[in-house]
């Protein structure tokens, strides 16, 4: 820990030039992961093949070690500190006219780039609550907790306790944070296409929504270049969520699509977002439930 406390003060340029060399190290080690990164990202079409594909793959590569080395900065800096990495923010402001309204908020944050640094923004100035699945190291398990629960915001757990708490926390005209791009438990999702390829997705988004009202966003937390800290895009929902769930969950996806395709280098590509968990129907099979 005292090892990690004393990169954490290193700037953030340098955090992000290590990064580069770590993507590229963990690109290159046995594994699967290199591949899948560069089979969901070729077969996503937001690349036309070529050279253009190339370099983005290049990119993606080094953003996805910046992901992990800014963790050290994000989690274990100061919190004042920590916030001042936040550049600037577009579209809060629709944010804002949802609480003054009474409202309670959604954010919706997507595996891009920084997305750590959204609750903990959010959690400075108003009550945020999210899910949290413990690592097994209880290393790790530490380091997650002190890191993300700062502020106002509050970690519950990923099964029917933390679903009523994101519930209250919402009937209290609260936020609460969701990750759209993970793949549903068995029986906790449905089917829906992400890039042209099904995927099992949540449906908790739309059954929150249609049980409170709440507003809901889409937040990206861009990563800027050298080093210079983070940009936060809001993007709201225009109407609520469609009642049938696999439409709604198809126009969550939709959601992420758009904005991955604005920062498709800072998107977590080697995420087997295509899987099939334990318990859920074959995607092509038209009878499957």
């Amino acid at each position: 820990m005292a090892l990690l406390k004393l990169l954490a003060r290193l700037p953030l340029p340098l955090l992000h030039g290590l990064g580069i060399a770590l993507g590229w190290l963990i690109y290159w080690a046995p594994g699967r992961h290199s591949g899948r990164l560069r089979n969901n990202l070729l077969e996503s079409g937001v690349c036309a093949a070529g050279a253009g594909c190339r370099r983005l793959l290049r990119q993606a590569v080094g953003e996805s070690g910046k992901a992990v080395i800014e963790l050290i900065a994000v989690w274990l800096r100061p919190y004042d500190r920590v916030l001042k990495l936040v550049r600037d923010t577009r579209g809060w402001e629709h944010i804002d006219a949802a609480r003054a309204a009474g409202r309670g908020i959604i954010v919706i944050a997507p595996h891009i780039g920084c997305f750590e640094m959204i609750n903990l923004h959010f959690a400075a100035h108003h009550p945020f609550t999210a899910m949290y699945k413990p690592p097994r190291k209880p290393f790790l398990d530490r380091l997650m907790l002190a890191g993300r629960q700062r502020g106002q915001a509050r970690l519950v757990p990923t099964d029917f306790s933390g679903v009523r708490a994101l519930l209250a926390a919402l009937k209290r005209h609260e936020a609460i944070g969701i990750l759209p791009d993970q793949v549903a438990t068995g029986g906790d999702g449905v089917w829906a296409p992400f890039f042209g390829r099904p995927a099992y997705t949540p449906t908790l988004v739309a059954s929150l929504q249609h049980k409170t009202g709440a507003a809901a966003f889409f937040v990206a937390a861009e990563r800027l270049s050298w080093g210079r800290g983070y940009r936060l895009h809001v993007t709201p929902f225009d109407d609520a969520l469609p009642q049938d769930k696999t439409a709604a969950a198809t126009r969550i996806n939709q959601g992420v699509e758009d904005v991955v395709r604005r920062f498709p280098a800072q998107y977590l590509w080697s995420y087997n977002r295509h899987k099939r968990p334990g318990g859920a129907p074959d995607p092509f099979d038209p009878t499957a439930a």
